[in-house]
This record gives structure tokens, sequence and C-alpha cells, in this order.
């Protein structure tokens, strides 16, 4: 203790690292630095002298999953964008959660060090809790919503490592992903791509380079070779009839096995929506279309459309003809509680439609059809077609939905039985267009565009006769497309 205080008269603010015996003292306080040689010290016992080094003075923060909304209180982390050591700033995106509704790209509330990643991929992460730990400059301060940690001590030399270590390189999140996962620097990795941006193949040309190494075939049924001459049956005497050799049968061995996957992201929402659907009694009702006039009408549209950079389907007519039915029969455009004691109907027409994407059945809904034209329809779909092929679909293009189409026929079928999708009240399910014989008016054969059409309906609330006539003023209004000028507000 008295050689302690004898050394802080020459330097009031040491801090002390560890103890140990050496030939000088040392004191380190930001950019000024000292030595003592040992003789210029003089102790009544053997000298202990102090080693002393600079140490960062962050905080670590524990960074939180902030609520997404829609009461969502569980994700599944997708991708992390970055690793432990990693330095972030402001709005860097830090990983991609998928919740049973959406894909959510996190982003940092900080400047700073990832000290600790919580979860792995594939791993649940729950809202309100820590997602990553990240080192943040002290003077800085934190929110008070922030849980600040212990700081771990750490040596400037280090701490210029980590910033090094931090470079910022041009790379695809899944670029990135494939690098984490084979322990490879992307500092050491030439990029070949425009501005070096690192591509996938840099780091596969990168890792044959390094290990040589060539992935394992996926298993296959082990062929077993045919028996060789001397391997057949043993011929009978002479004295008895000649026999056939029988070939000898081995068992194909296969290597294969079985493999379990949790329920997860769109599958796990699929579940809870079906069986919520189980509970619903349907019915189900058929008919054909005659699309002869309106595949005409589109044929003379679509170069208008593509003038405009609009790729323009059947399903914006389609869409806008159910809206047009719905406002004569807006029972179809409801809701009925839990509890089957009321009914709400839906001002707007929030029409959805199934789409079949990497990441399963979305159902993401064009709002507000009834004021909108075939035109704004067709805009709004390719900008949700966009963004389902992404995975990049919001919880507000997913959310909302009164009535449901599903175009399955662009996959193959003519009838389907769609499911209802809770709350709504009914839904349609589109087959495929085929070109068939029909008789006309006057009993003559001609080439129609055909499409048949399944409907199922709510049967607590929907009657059949409500439902086939509001199929027939749909087909009505596909079958003759002029006439929808006549209802267009």
């Amino acid at each position: 203790v008295k050689e302690v205080k004898e050394l802080q008269n020459f330097s009031p603010q040491v801090c002390t690292h560890r103890i140990r015996s050496c030939s000088s003292i040392r004191f380190i306080k930001s950019k000024y630095v000292c030595v003592f040689d040992k003789s210029a010290l003089k102790f009544s016992h053997q000298q202990r002298l102090f080693r002393t080094s600079a140490v960062s003075c962050g905080q670590i923060v524990q960074f939180k999953l902030s609520d997404i909304g829609e009461g969502i209180t569980e994700v599944t982390v997708k991708e992390w964008y970055i690793k432990e050591g990693d330095s972030v700033s402001q709005f860097d995106s830090i990983c991609e959660v998928q919740s049973d509704k959406a894909s959510v790209t996190i982003t940092s509330r900080y400047d700073g060090i990832i000290r600790k990643l919580h979860y792995s991929i594939d791993d649940i992460a729950f809202v309100g809790k820590p997602l990553v730990d990240i080192e943040i400059d002290a003077s800085k301060g934190v929110s008070p919503e922030e849980d600040v940690v212990e700081t771990p001590p750490m040596s400037h030399e280090e701490h210029t490592h980590q910033e090094i270590k931090g470079h910022k390189t041009l790379a695809t999140p899944a670029v990135r992903r494939l690098a984490m996962e084979n322990n490879i620097k992307l500092s050491e990795v030439v990029g070949t791509g425009k501005d070096n941006r690192i591509l996938k193949e840099d780091i596969l040309n990168y890792l044959a380079k390094q290990t040589g190494a060539i992935l394992p075939p996926s298993p296959k049924a082990e062929i077993v070779p045919p028996l060789r001459k001397t391997e057949t049956v043993p011929a009978a005497p002479k004295d008895k009839a000649r026999k056939i050799p029988l070939p000898v049968s081995r068992p194909i061995a296969f290597s294969g096995k079985d493999k379990t996957e949790p329920v997860t992201g769109f599958q796990k929402a699929m579940v809870k929506t079906m069986s919520a659907a189980l509970k619903i009694p349907h019915f189900g009702y058929c008919d054909e279309i005659d699309l002869t006039q309106l595949v005409q009408l589109r044929e003379e549209l679509k170069p208008l459309a593509e003038l405009h950079g609009v790729k323009l389907s059947f399903m914006p007519f389609f869409i806008k003809a159910a809206s047009l039915g719905l406002l004569q029969y807006p029972i179809l455009n409801a809701s009925l509680d839990e509890n089957c004691q009321n009914v709400t109907y839906k001002a707007s027409h929030n029409i959805g439609v199934a789409m079949d994407t990497e990441q399963g059945l979305i159902v993401p809904n064009v709002k507000n059809v009834q004021v909108c034209s075939v035109f704004d329809i067709a805009v709004e779909l390719n900008r949700l077609q966009s963004l389902g092929s992404a995975g990049q679909l919001g919880t507000s293009d997913l959310t909302g939905g009164t009535f449901t189409l599903s175009n399955i026929g662009t996959i193959g079928g003519t009838y389907a039985k769609p499911v209802i999708l809770p709350p709504e009240v009914a839904i349609g399910a589109l087959g495929k267009i085929q070109v068939l014989p029909r008789f006309n008016g006057k009993g003559e054969v001609f080439k129609a565009q055909i499409m048949n059409v399944s409907w199922s309906a709510d049967h607590r609330i929907i009657d059949g006769a409500t439902m086939a006539r509001f199929s027939n003023l749909w087909k009505s209004y596909l079958e003759n497309p002029a006439s929808m000028l006549l209802d267009l507000k």
C-alpha cells in the first residue's frame, strides 16, 4: 500500500492493469507516456513494479428486438449481415428476420462494434429480448430503454485491430454469409465485380485455392455390379437336364436419411390459418367462363400498358369484375366475429391474390379496388409480384384482406376446392384457360377460350343463391368486358 501511495505521487491518475516484476515503470494515460527507471525509486523491501496499459471505456448496449406490430411476439432469424467484431453505424442492416406475416430487416440504432450475437440462423428471437450486444462510445451515452452491461477491458492495440477488421467491403448479404460460414475474411478476397465488389464466384474460387475441397455428391443408390460368369449357379450333372442359371438378387444399398425441420415463417402462418379455416362450413360452387372477348381486348391493351412499363395480365380484369360484383353483394365482402353474433360489412375492397413463392404460399392484397382502374390494379400487382419474388413484402401488404382470388390455373388444373382465409367469408379459384369447342346461339361450333372458376363461401352467413348470383354477375362482366364500363366509377 505504501508503494502504491509513493507511485501515486508521480501520477495520481494511473489505471493499474496487473502487477509483475519488470525493469521499469510505465504510466500511460491518453497520449502521454512517462518512463521511470527503477533506480530512481527506493523501497524498504523487494521491489514490486506496476505495468499499466490504456483501456477502452466503451459501454456495451443490449440492442433489443423492438415490436414489429400486428401482435407479433416472435420471429425467425433468417440471415445475419454482421458478425462479432464488425463495426456498424446507425441504420446499417444487422439481420433479416421473418415472422408469420412478412420478412423484416433490422437496422442498428448505434455506432459501435458488435460484441455478441444472441441467436444463430433459424433460431426463434423474441420481441423485447436482446438481439445483439453493441459496444458504443461511453461519451455518447445510451437511451434509457437500453440495458448497459459490464464492459470488458480492451487494449489500445486490440481496439485498432478491430477497427481495421471492421473495414467495409462491397459484397451482398448472401456473399457475406457464405464467407462467414467458411471462416473466410473478406479483406483477403480479391473482388472481380464492379468497384471491386466481391461476388459469390470469388468466394468459391478462394475456397478452392485454399483447400481444394469439392462439395460431396448427393446420396445415390449404390450400384451393385453384375455377377461374373464364375459366380453363376453350378451346372447340373451331365446326366440331368441342362438348367438355365438364375441371377442372384442383392438388396440395393441406400445411404439417404430422414430429415426433420421445424415449421417456421410462412409455413407456420399457414398452419395457424388453415387450422382456423377448418371450423368454417364451406359451400362450393363452380362454373365456366367464356373469355374469348376478354382475350381479344387484352391483346389490344397490352402494347399500351407496355409503353408505361406495366405488364398487363388477365388478373386485373378478374379483380375489378369481382369488386363490381361485391358492390351488389356486400355480404361476400364481410367478416363474422368469433361468437357468430355480428357481421361486419367492409367498406374497402382489399382483394387478395394468392402467390406461390420460394418462401411458400403468401396472399398479398390490392387495397381499395373499388376506386381503382384496371390499369391501377395492374401497376399494384406488378409491385406485389416483384416484392413477393424477392421475399420483401411488408406487413401492410399481407394484412387487411377482405376477399381473395387464387389464380391456381397458371400452374395447372381446371377446378379446385379453395379454402377460405379467416376472417374473410369467400374465396375464388381460377383454373387454366383452354381452347375448347362450344356452340353459339345459332347452333354453330366455334373455338372458345374457356376458364373454370371454383367458389367457396362461409355457409353460416352466405347461402347458395347469393353465391350463384354473384358468380353470374362476375361472369357477365368477363364475357362481355364492355359491360363493365356501365358500372365503373
